[in-house]
């Protein structure tokens, strides 16, 4: 019986001992995994506890048992490693004053260099509007990971910082030719940077859209259209003028894939990294956006792609392909660089936001449609509110694409028994 037997499937069935039912069996073999699991945990705790030590701490006897379990220590030995590098990664690496002015000036004669220069970005330029990325030290998927609580921010209370602004400098001078975003914070929309030069990849919070029309129609608003909205679950409860088909938000979440042509839009973003000559990564991780082959030209050989320089505090997957890596803040590294250029540094003026001329007004009846903070226009601009119900100075909520990707990371806890 120790050897079992071919079943008429072929197969090797382990074979039954005589006088034991096939329950004890199975029980048994329970038994002898579990306690072969626990003797795992035991052997990894104590080779852990004794690679701890300096090895002039180690006694003989603990010696021995590295020797006895090497298996053990090389796979221990392998974890410390993988945590050393994913920590070295989280870190926040900051150039010296010195070494951020040389590399600037180096950005500073690519910028002037360029034929045709895109620009990529992502949270870290609108953390100086309080606005949290994800992967910082403080960002929403770090805290989550460590199961702290993300607190809640209205997001309709940011306003472009340096960097928009600058950047739409650099576009109005010819130095820059697209930008292509990940944030869904529609901060690049109102700084004044034109729709043709712009993909808001994943979407734009204050933008809902008509898909049933054709072609789809766009209704920009003065809040945060994506109340109502999450993971799959698009409509925002408002419907069509036009036709009367529920309007549905332009956010791409995690795991989705955008199809919407604006503001996404795909192929400007696609035709413009064919088109570059430089690229340029402001304030990103990159680890979704190393995902979009096309915005890369990896189907060229590695000396006709486009110079890479990436502005960031933490590592990317993509330093090890950059010309130049630049360890600063966004707007400290675009400040200096407006400086090179000798271009006059730009401040967010409300009087200027294209928002409050784009911006579609409510129907009496979708008054109450939303609960969420508006965007007031200056004194004695056209406010295309309609007397909605929520007033300035109202209650701080959090951006409905930004509140449920809090709610999609946090682990849900088991019920004490």
């Amino acid at each position: 019986w120790l050897f079992g037997y071919i079943s008429t499937t072929g197969r090797m069935e382990p074979a039954q001992r005589p006088g034991v039912s096939a329950r004890t069996e199975r029980k048994a073999q329970e038994r002898a995994k579990i306690l072969q699991q626990e003797n795992k945990r035991n052997t990894l705790k104590l080779v852990s506890r004794i690679l701890k030590k300096s090895e002039c701490e180690r006694t003989e006897e603990e010696l021995s048992v590295l020797q006895r379990y090497e298996e053990t220590v090389q796979e221990l030995t392998l974890r410390q490693i993988r945590r050393d590098n994913l920590k070295r990664k989280q870190e926040e690496v900051v150039d010296s004053p010195d070494e951020l002015l040389k590399k600037v000036k180096e950005l500073s004669a690519a910028v002037r260099e360029a034929n045709y220069l895109v620009v990529y970005t992502g949270a870290g330029i609108s953390t100086a509007a309080s606005i949290p990325d994800y992967r910082g030290p403080n960002g929403v998927w770090t805290l989550l990971q460590k199961g702290r609580p993300v607190s809640a921010s209205d997001l309709s209370e940011a306003e472009p910082t340096l960097t928009h602004m600058c950047i739409r400098k650099l576009y109005e001078e010819k130095l820059v030719q697209h930008v292509v975003s990940q944030n869904c914070d529609g901060l690049h929309l109102r700084s004044g940077l034109p729709r043709e030069a712009l993909s808001e990849l994943h979407g734009n919070m204050f933008i809902e859209v008509c898909t049933a029309c054709s072609p789809p129609r766009e209704f920009i608003r003065l809040f945060d259209v994506t109340e109502r909205t999450s993971l799959h679950r698009h409509g925002t409860g408002r419907s069509c003028p036009h036709c009367g088909a529920e309007l549905r938000d332009t956010i791409v979440h995690f795991g989705e894939r955008g199809t919407l042509e604006q503001p996404l839009n795909w192929k400007g973003a696609a035709e413009a990294a064919g088109k570059a000559d430089l690229i340029l990564c402001l304030g990103s991780s990159l680890k979704v956006l190393k995902k979009y082959a096309c915005l890369w030209c990896m189907n060229r050989a590695p000396n006709k792609r486009p110079k890479l320089i990436i502005v960031n505090l933490q590592w990317t997957p993509k330093d090890d392909l950059a010309a130049l890596k630049i360890h600063g803040k966004c707007d400290d590294v675009i400040g200096l660089l407006m400086k090179e250029l000798d271009l006059q540094t730009q401040e967010y003026d409300k009087l200027e936001d294209p928002i409050f001329s784009l911006a579609t007004a409510l129907r009496p009846e979708e008054e109450d449609s939303h609960s969420r903070k508006l965007i007031v226009p200056p004194a004695g601009q056209e406010d295309c509110s309609q007397g909605s119900t929520v007033e300035p100075g109202g209650m701080s909520v959090q951006g409905g694409w930004y509140g449920r990707g809090c709610a999609k990371g946090r682990k849900k806890k088991k019920p004490s028994t």
